[in-house]
């Protein structure tokens, strides 16, 4: 028996990092009572290690709770809990598209932050109904009365409203969960129209291999059903079907509104389209649902393993990882320097650092990153645009009529002290200033950067600037056309390809002079001298030598001419030559992780 579908509501929580999403689900499923006091921990949706420990959210969550209200009536509610970093913006924008309202949860503190705005704006092009819940009333620097205003003045929907609550200490739970039944709308659909459900999110389960997430919007889903996925063109049969209560729960049937998960015999996640439309086989809906656009890669960088007989390991790892992040994408790449490996595209550094820190937990790998890239668009002189990923890839500079670079639009919250240091960092990133405003007693600046700059430490050098207090966010505006060229390491005169880079003109020397002065303090005096040189095309831009180890070959001669030891030093002047030549200079790992990590300055 399907429930009434004025009796479901669909919401997902969405908010800054650290505004509390993961608590408040936390105590709205205590609350409904879906798991028992024994059953609960911290962050009960939160369900790898490393989102326990950075205290994030990674993954979007799904929980059906059973909520009876003052009106005597029980409700479904499906609550999705969805992160908060700019990193994982498109596990927002799944979850917003299978829900018809929002909680908006605000930290009574802090006020208004940049996640928070992009987060309520993607709501709003969702049309949800939202709902202001003003978290962390119980902090004795908790001010409801100014964040509620700063909720109007700065994102512009009615706060007078909004729920105050404390998701730690359990105060005002009951009053969110009656404004959810009040204020938010209940999903529309037809029953018995064909069907027509949203593939959310898909992942791999190694008992029941992969599970998908659905929202049925029109007809039935039922255990045994054929079904069809409208973009893939496949057809399946369902084995089980079932919600989350937290714990996995079988049901027979699945109605308009309902949010749940099945599992068809679907061998890969690549089958699994993030977007697709399921329709019934024999009854096939005429018009797919609006899917969610492909979800591009920002960030590049090479992955390798530190010991060469790890490649197979490293495969096998990245293509299992690949199962539950449709987001992540890679393809094989050799290097010289660093033998066999694979160039992976991110949405962002932290997703890079995550990525980065399960290959080498859950599968015990030793990897060296080379230095992350952006996608450069490159118009060459026959007309054709081609895409850039690996700055070592770059084409014959004669050949090249423009290199273009991703700009980004970067939103900054913070307190006014911090100003104009971050200006400056801004301005040093060859920043443009957009606008500059205040909200209460914060600055909220907005700059044009281009995104190369912005990769590397630009939100390291933020937070270490502010103290942690400044908020960033930002989202990809444009290509534009820039003075772009191949800055290249050479060591003894051999190029180093893990180590070229695309940069500035203007910041080439700079950045080269920082990097040959690093190489010099990592590489380990030779039998002979190495010089390390930046170089652009054919011009040395930044040299730096390491000293030769000497041998005391006079050391056997005392008293006698001075010419018989000019004779010694001479010969093994010649033996250093000709060593040079032929000596294989050897860079040790950390050298090249040291490098790349070079960017403080």
């Amino acid at each position: 028996m399907t429930t009434p579908l004025s009796r479901i509501r669909n919401f997902s929580i969405v908010a800054h990092i650290d505004h509390g999403k993961s608590t408040l689900s936390d105590r709205l499923i205590q609350e409904t009572g879906a798991l028992t006091q024994r059953e609960m921990t911290e962050q009960v949706l939160d369900n790898m290690d490393i989102e326990r420990e950075r205290g994030i959210t990674i993954k979007a969550q799904t929980v059906r709770l059973e909520y009876k209200a003052k009106d005597g009536e029980t409700y479904i509610l499906n609550l999705m809990d969805t992160p908060g970093h700019v990193d994982f913006a498109y596990e927002v924008s799944r979850s917003l598209a299978a829900c018809e309202g929002s909680i908006l949860v605000v930290d009574a503190s802090q006020g208004v932050e940049a996640q928070t705005l992009a987060n309520v704006y993607q709501a709003i092009d969702n049309n949800h109904e939202i709902v202001p819940v003003l978290n962390k009333i119980d902090l004795p620097a908790a001010e409801p009365a100014r964040v509620r205003q700063q909720i109007e003045d700065v994102i512009g929907i009615d706060a007078s409203d909004a729920v105050e609550c404390s998701a730690k200490t359990g105060i005002g739970i009951r009053d969110v969960l009656e404004a959810v039944v009040e204020r938010l709308p209940p999903p529309k659909g037809d029953p018995d129209a064909p069907l027509k459900a949203l593939l959310v999110d898909a992942w791999y389960d190694p008992y029941l291999g992969v599970v998908v997430l659905v929202r049925v919007f029109d007809g039935t889903l039922k255990a045994g059903q054929r079904i069809r996925m409208m973009q893939q063109g496949a057809t399946y049969q369902i084995d089980k079907i079932g919600v989350f209560k937290p714990k996995r729960t079988d049901l027979n049937e699945l109605g308009p509104g309902e949010i749940g998960f099945i599992t068809a015999q679907i061998k890969e996640v690549a089958h699994a389209a993030v977007g697709d439309t399921i329709t019934d086989e024999r009854r096939q809906a005429e018009t797919p649902l609006a899917g969610f656009r492909e979800v591009q890669p920002v960030v590049f960088c090479g992955l390798f393993p530190v010991d060469a007989a790890e490649f197979e390991d490293l495969r096998a790892a990245i293509g299992r990882l690949r199962l539950n992040d449709a987001s992540f994408t890679y393809e094989m790449e050799t290097s010289a320097a660093l033998g066999f490996g694979f160039r992976c595209g991110f949405l962002g550094l932290l997703h890079l650092e995550i990525i980065q820190e399960r290959l080498s937990r859950e599968f015990n790998l030793d990897l060296i990153a080379t230095a992350p890239s952006v996608v450069y668009k490159i118009k060459m002189t026959d007309g054709t645009v081609i895409d850039l990923h690996n700055p070592a890839d770059l084409p014959d500079p004669v050949k090249i009529e423009s290199i273009s670079e991703p700009w980004i639009k970067a939103t900054i919250f913070t307190p006014d002290e911090y100003l104009g240091s971050i200006i400056k960092l801004c301005q040093d990133r060859r920043g443009e200033q957009k606008e500059l405003s205040y909200v209460g007693a914060r600055a909220m600046v907005v700059y044009d950067l281009p995104l190369n700059e912005v990769v590397f430490d630009f939100y390291d050098r933020l937070k270490s600037i502010s103290k942690g207090y400044a908020s960033f966010d930002y989202n990809i505006e444009e290509y534009r056309e820039g003075d772009l060229v191949k800055m290249s390491i050479l060591v003894n005169a051999e190029p180093v390809d893990a180590l070229s880079m695309l940069v500035h003109r203007n910041r080439a020397e700079m950045r080269g002079r920082g990097m040959v002065e690093k190489m010099k303090e990592l590489i380990p005096p030779h039998m002979f001298q190495i010089p390390i040189q930046a170089a652009i095309g054919g011009r040395i831009i930044a040299r730096e030598t390491v000293r030769a180890l000497r041998k005391d070959v006079t050391a056997k001669c005392y008293g006698g001419d001075a010419s018989r030891k000019r004779k010694l030093l001479d010969k093994q002047k010649e033996g250093k030559k000709r060593m040079r030549q032929f000596g294989k200079v050897e860079i040790p790992q950390e050298a090249f992780i040291a490098a790349l990590k070079m960017d403080a300055d």
